[in-house]
Order: structure tokens, then sequence, then C-alpha cells
């Protein structure tokens, strides 16, 4: 057994003295696996009680909104359906700053990484604006999308709340993967489980006018998403300016000007993410869309699939998020079978988590369904979708466990081509395919994400040996 120990010497700030534990970024070669895990698991663990919490907000949403009525779940389908593009791809643009971060953070350097933070929130608050001028455009297009007309009433005002959540959730988000590459998964996850339970009293308020609020059906989750996130995005704030951890972050990014240069650096990680997000809950929500032509009850059915299949995704993504925080630090220390290391182990991770969302999905979905929904038509249609859902899990854990490695490593260019090929030129023709031609309408959608998710897997395992090699002889 050899031992390989990365020391990071202390950095003074103005504040005092931070260090970072020797013990963050030592790489056993031989005999670390389990400590590997256990790494990954307290760092990812913050990140899945998170997950869950955005989790048990969708749940609640879904099932006051379905026990209102029909119609407000379909129009809800259609209207998340619509902003997850937006959402994901705002979200997939923030997780730019965490290799940076990470690196500068595994280096010691904070207040670069204070910097690095005002940056963020300058690119990203730009390209909210311009997200919600785009969203905003798309309003006046809603009668276009071949739904069932009885919705798009109800649709038009939802729409115009979930719009005005775009500029806070940017902000917030800038915040929150600054603490993730510094290895605080455990302070964004309080702030968000606050504001997921403000969320969901807000729903139980308004939807159905309780405690002598007005009922507002679907506007009522709309107002109460909006609420939640403003107040997420001023929780956070105060963190950094009251928190002493926090404190020479916050000095560092009102006092520092960031650059042109630290923009650029923040634009060139972020964009392929924020693409490739896009791209593929793109094919969800063009899912959405075709699954709206066969009516509201499949429509409505689909909503209430792709809120229970959140269980795996988010599971998936807080342990992806995790190993992509480890592969940055040592990324920026030069650790490269260090980084191999913990991909390897983190893929472990997650399809040992695959095989237990996919247990639930076949056992229990039946019974979470009645949750979601009393109509029994949607209800029977939404069982018919559990057989795809299940197939595809050991596919999106890999190319999740892998997007994130190649994220840390911050060689994201291959990303972009990647989810071209895998979510537009596969998986739209699958879908077409399956649910045009071979007439199996949304269990047809459901079967072509499996298509679009093997071939992203296979080429991200490709891309991330390739982009190892690559780091390794940029070192020599």
């Amino acid at each position: 057994m050899w031992l390989r120990k990365v020391t990071i010497n202390c950095l003074n700030l103005q504040s005092g003295n931070t260090k970072i534990l020797e013990s963050e970024l030592t790489y056993h070669n031989t005999f670390s696996y389990f400590q590997t895990v256990k790494n990954l698991i307290k760092l990812g663990f913050p990140v899945l009680v998170t997950q869950v919490g955005i989790i048990a907000v969708s749940f609640a949403d879904t099932m006051m909104v379905g026990a209102y009525g029909l119609n407000e779940l379909a129009a809800s389908a259609f209207v998340n359906s619509l902003f997850l593009i937006a959402i994901v791809m705002i979200l997939g643009f923030s997780g730019g700053i965490v290799p940076i971060i990470g690196a500068l953070y595994g280096k010691g350097e904070h207040q670069e990484a204070g910097i690095m933070l005002r940056a963020s929130i300058i690119v990203n608050g730009v390209l909210s604006l311009g997200f919600f001028i785009v969203m905003l455009s798309l309003f006046f297009f809603l009668d276009y999308f071949g739904q069932d007309p009885d919705i798009l009433p109800l649709a038009r005002s939802y729409f115009l709340l979930i719009l005005f959540t775009i500029i806070p959730m940017a902000i917030f988000n800038c915040f929150q993967q600054t603490c993730n590459g510094i290895n605080d998964t455990a302070t964004p996850m309080w702030i968000i489980l606050g504001a997921d339970v403000l969320n969901i009293i807000g729903n139980y308020a308004l939807i159905f006018g309780k405690w002598g609020f007005p009922e507002l059906g679907l506007l009522g989750a709309g107002w109460s998403t909006l609420a939640a996130r403003i107040a997420g995005v001023l929780a956070i704030i105060c963190v950094y300016c009251l928190s002493p951890k926090y404190r020479p972050y916050w000095r560092s990014m009102l006092s520092n000007r960031s650059g042109s240069l630290r923009k650029r650096q923040i634009w060139l990680t972020s964009y392929p993410l924020m693409v490739q997000s896009g791209v593929e809950c793109g094919l969800w929500t063009f899912g959405a869309v075709v699954s709206g032509w066969f009516g509201k009850v499949q429509l409505a059915a689909y909503q209430v699939m792709n809120t229970i299949g959140q269980l795996g995704f988010m599971i998936y993504l807080s342990f992806g998020w995790a190993t992509s925080i480890k592969v940055a630090n040592f990324t920026g220390v030069g650790d490269f079978p260090a980084v191999k290391h913990v991909t390897r182990v983190g893929l472990h991770i997650i399809l040992v988590l695959a095989t237990f969302a996919s247990l639930v999905f076949l056992f229990f979905t039946d019974k979470l369904v009645g949750y979601f929904t009393p109509d029994a038509e949607v209800a029977s249609y939404a069982l018919l979708l559990i057989a795809p859902l299940v197939l595809y899990q050991y596919c999106d854990g890999t190319q999740l466990t892998y997007v994130n490695a190649l994220r840390g490593t911050s060689i994201v260019q291959p990303l972009l081509w990647i989810s071209i090929v895998s979510y537009i030129l596969i998986g739209i023709p699958a879908l077409f395919l399956l649910a045009v031609t071979f007439r199996l309408e949304t269990v047809g959608v459901y079967y072509s994400f499996s298509a679009a998710l093997l071939s992203a897997a296979i080429l991200l395992v490709i891309n991330f040996r390739l982009a190892l090699k690559k780091l390794r002889n940029q070192k020599k």
C-alpha cells in the first residue's frame, strides 16, 4: 500500500486564519474504497436531503393541485414542463462555478473564490434576465402548443407567476454552488428545506383557502412558489453577511471587481453545462407536449409519473454533485488517480441507489399514484408508465455520474455534442417512432427516454477517460 497526501497551507484572511483540513484532500490508493464512500456520503447526504425536500414540494404541489381538479393538474403539468427547460438550464449554468470554486478551495485561494462569486452573480443575473424575456415571449404563443382549450386560461395565469421566480432562483443558485464548491453542502440544505416548508404551507393555505386566505386554486401554488424562492435568496444572503465562515467571501465579493477575464472563464465553463442540461430536459418537455396531443388524461398521467420519477433523478443528482465537488478539489491539485478513484466510487453508490429506486417504482408506484389524483382514468394510465420508468434508471444514474465528473474537471465542451447526439438526434426520432408511428402514445414517449440515456451514458464514459488523459498530458 502506498499513500499520497496533499497538504494545503493555511491562508491568512483579514478576518483571521482559514485552514483546509489536510484529511479533506487525502487520497489512499489502496484500501481507501470505504473511506471514499464515507466521504462522498458525508458530502452528498445534505444534497440528498435537499433534493428530497424538493421532491416533497413537487409531490405536495401535484397532490394538492390534483386534488383540486383535473384541469388544474393538466395546466400545471403543461406550464411546469415548459419552464423545466429554462429552470434546468439556469441551474446547469450556475453549476459551472463549482469546479472553479472547488479548485480554488483546494489550493486555499479563498479571496479569489469570493471574487469569482461576484462574477458568477453578474453573469448568472444577465443570463436569467435573458431567460425571463424568452419565456415572456413564449407566453403569447401558448395557444399554439396543441393543448386542451379547457386548461389554457389556468395555464396563462400560473405561467406569469412562475416567470417571476426565475431571477431570484438564479441568484440563489450562485450562492448555493459556491457553498458546494467549498465542501459545505449543509448550509444550502437548511435554507432550501426552510423554503420548502414555507412552500408547502403556502400551497395548502392558498390553493384551498385555509386559515382565512383566499381560495386561489392553481394560482395559490404559483404565489407560494414565488414567495418561497424569494425567501430562500434573502436567507442565503444573510448567511454570507453574518456567518464568520462566509464573511471573508462576502467581503471579497463586495470589495473587488471581478473583471472580464473571470466572467469569460465562468461563461466558458458554464455554457456547455447549460446546453447539456437544457437539451436533456428539453426531451422531457417535448414528451409532455406530445403527451398533450393524446388528451389531458395522458398529460396528467405524464405529470404524475414525472413527479414520482424525480425520486430517482434527484437522489442520483445528489451524489453526482458530491462526486463533482471532490473531482474539482483533486483536479485543482493535479491528483488524477484520485479523480478516477472518486468517480468510480461515486458511480457505485449511484448504481446501488438506482437499484433501490427501481424497487420502489416496481412495488409502491401504484400506491403513490393514488395520492396524486383521485381520477381513476389518470391513475390507470399512469400505471402503464412504470415499466419504462424502471427501464432507464441505470442509464440515468451512469450518465449523471459522468456528467458531473466531467464538470469537476472543467473539460465540459464535449457535453455540447454529446447532448445533441443523445437527446436530439437519437431521443426525438425515437420518441416520434414509438409514440406516433407505433401508436404507443405516452408509453412510447417514456420508452424513448431509455434510448437517449443509454447513448449519453456510453459517450460520457468515453469522454471522461479522454479528459483524464488530456489532463495528465497537460501536467507533464
